[in-house]
């Protein structure tokens, strides 16, 4: 039975707005540090940057952030293989002290093409890697001894090594520092709820979320006391696309659905592919990534159907995107991420003021 209300609906407010700047192509967005000083003169609640295997997530939050006052900073997301726990633990206490407090860790485990193809680490066994990832960040956090950890994924001290238990030498600024999780399936969905602050989906339907809402439920069942429920967030992309042309506002995102739908991952292993079979797309979703797989990348393009589009991005009309607003204000998410140009920022202010 799909729960009504989840823990951190109870009192919720109307969703945020964060802007999302992603990672980049060849070289920085010349227009990022507006693009962050107007997301600031909006009241947008925060900031989010990302990585793939270019541009790091960290390096850019901090040099554009630094001229922020209200915005929270965070990473969707920091990859968990590409650093290891204690390094992520130092970097988010650095982040979070130069933010006077504003910094939220986002986490993913990416995909094996990302994982195995370019930090060469091996793609198995994410939830114990995730979960023993994120005891390790929390023990460094909260500081209460040398780090002493075992389990099947990382042991610290290394066993049989000459190195002994150490301490982080920062005093964080704040123990309880705000760790989420990015994830697609189910499994991690609920992974999410049990241990994460946050979950970062991605990609959200909100006509098709009765499964990520039943993951959510399950983990919730599952959550240690000490981290409460009741202020636990979700963040989800906003893709928005005013037109009053509908296909020429889809024309705007089908590029990047057939990219994850066909290019993140493998024929055997797409987690994207798999969500969007989850909402009822595995046909349409199997056309684009055998397109897309087969080197035919503008055929891969067109195979993706407007109403794949439009069952995760607001596009079309106004009238019609104001009508479908406010499926959005209702459904999981806690804060809706939005990029760029400015006057998409400025769009999505008026649409969810």
């Amino acid at each position: 039975m799909i729960p009504d209300l989840l823990p951190y609906e109870r009192n919720r407010a109307r969703v945020r707005l964060g802007l999302a700047l992603g990672y980049w192509g060849a070289a920085p967005p010349a227009d990022a540090q507006l693009l962050v000083d107007e997301a600031e003169r909006l009241g947008f609640d925060s900031v989010w940057t990302s990585e793939a295997y270019g541009s790091d997530a960290l390096t850019p939050l901090a040099w554009w952030g630094r001229g922020t006052e209200k915005l929270r900073l965070g990473t969707a997301v920091a990859q968990i293989h590409g650093r290891t726990p204690a390094a992520t633990a130092m970097a988010a206490a650095t982040l979070d002290h130069l933010s006077g407090g504003r910094f939220v860790l986002g986490l993913g485990a990416s995909g094996p093409q990302v994982v195995e193809g370019w930090h060469g680490a091996q793609f198995q066994e994410q939830l114990q890697t995730t979960r023993e990832y994120f005891a390790v960040v929390r023990q460094i956090l909260r500081r209460q001894g040398p780090l002493e950890f075992t389990g099947s994924r990382y042991q610290v001290p290394r066993p049989g090594g000459s190195g002994k238990p150490l301490t982080l030498t920062v005093h964080p600024r704040r123990a309880d520092l705000p760790i989420w999780l990015a994830a697609q399936g189910p499994r991690n969905t609920a992974l999410a709820a049990e241990i994460a602050d946050g979950w970062l989906a991605g990609f959200h339907a909100p006509r098709a979320a009765g499964w990520q809402r039943q993951a959510l439920a399950e983990g919730f069942t599952r959550r240690p006391a000490e981290l409460g429920g009741s202020s636990f967030e979700v963040g989800a992309s906003l893709f928005l696309a005013v037109d009053d042309d509908l296909e020429r506002a889809a024309d705007r995102f089908r590029p990047m659905l057939a990219l994850y739908v066909g290019g993140m991952g493998s024929g055997r292993q797409n987690f994207y592919f798999d969500l969007f079979a989850r909402m009822g797309y595995e046909e349409d979703a199997t056309k684009v990534r055998e397109l897309f797989l087969g080197g035919d990348r503008p055929a891969a393009i067109r195979a993706v159907s407007t109403r794949m589009v439009e069952e995760v991005a607001l596009v079309g009309p106004l009238a019609k995107v104001r009508a479908e607003v406010e499926l959005w204000q209702t459904s999981l998410p806690t804060l809706l991420m939005v990029g760029g140009p400015i006057e998409q920022l400025r769009m999505a202010a008026e649409l969810f003021g």
